[in-house]
């Protein structure tokens, strides 16, 4: 499978953001609900007077009140039609879109690129409150209240376990023929000073339901309900347990995806269609 874009077609970045709320994830659905990608396919085809519909490309998906600030996707556009609207492309899509959507850069990418194949990490924030008055009304979208006091530092001990190369089918929803292997390399709680706790989750990719079930793990040795060593112990038993819930999707945010070099971009985007397996194991996101 190739990253070369066909001829006549150039290769657009965009850089955007959205509030999840009021869409059904990011991917359009057969049904027609309101989805991100639907909603800037539909603008850019109207701002370019376009009888087709481009498709876009995404870094990551995100499921139905997920929130992004940092989502990468593409599209590959006629270079007649790029050429004509790139100036004013930007502007005639802020007043096309609606408020809870918004992008912010358009750019001609890279030869190699590709929003989803070519990136190095995704980095996701997970915000919680153990305030006992519950959530400040103005962040409530944004922010997951736990009605227990939280031990950060117990937290962040159980998230040493999980950190590396695994197979974390434990905490992803299995999908055919996908792999649940995934480096995560970053696990961290910290309380921001107006009491938030807020972790850092970061990976090369992520599987379904994956940072929302390792963070409800979390939280349940946060508040004293799981011992510290119970996260990794679901981790080694590579079986969804019933025990991990799957926190709600308000509180989390895509904040970053990161690329490698220019020069690096189609290699990394031809690795990372190889299916993984841990050393030893078989075969076998989000």
């Amino acid at each position: 499978m190739s990253d070369d874009v066909q001829d006549g077609f150039v290769r657009v970045r965009l850089d955007l953001s959205y509030d999840g709320k009021d869409f059904s994830g990011w991917a359009k659905q057969a049904q027609g609900q309101r989805t991100v990608q639907g909603e800037i396919e539909d603008a850019l085809r109207t701002v370019t007077r376009s009888k087709e519909t481009y498709e876009l490309t995404v870094a990551g998906r995100t499921d139905a009140g997920v929130h992004a600030r940092g989502q990468v996707a593409h599209v590959d556009l006629p270079v007649e039609l790029w050429a004509e609207h790139r100036d004013k492309l930007l502007r005639r899509l802020a007043g096309r879109l609606s408020h809870d959507v918004r992008v912010w850069s358009v750019e001609e990418a890279p030869a190699g690129f590709n929003a989803r194949f070519s990136a190095i990490w995704r980095r996701y924030a997970y915000r919680v409150t153990d305030n006992p008055g519950g959530v400040d009304p103005l962040l409530r979208g944004h922010v997951l209240w736990h009605d227990w006091a939280l031990d950060m530092d117990a937290m962040n001990e159980a998230a040493t376990a999980l950190v590396g190369e695994h197979d974390f089918a434990a905490y992803c929803k299995k999908r055919e023929g996908a792999t649940t292997i995934r480096t995560l390399q970053v696990l961290r709680w910290e309380r921001r000073d107006d009491g938030i706790l807020e972790a850092t989750v970061k990976a090369d990719a992520f599987c379904h339901n994956m940072v929302r079930s390792l963070v409800g793990a979390l939280l349940f040795v946060g508040d004293g309900h799981r011992p510290v060593d119970w996260p990794g112990k679901v981790l080694a038993a590579g079986v969804r347990d019933s025990a991990v819930h799957v926190v709600r999707p308000h509180g989390l945010t895509l904040e970053e995806v990161g690329y490698p070099e220019d020069a690096l971009l189609a290699a990394r985007s031809k690795e990372a269609r190889n299916k993984r397996s841990l050393p030893g194991a078989g075969g076998g996101c989000c």
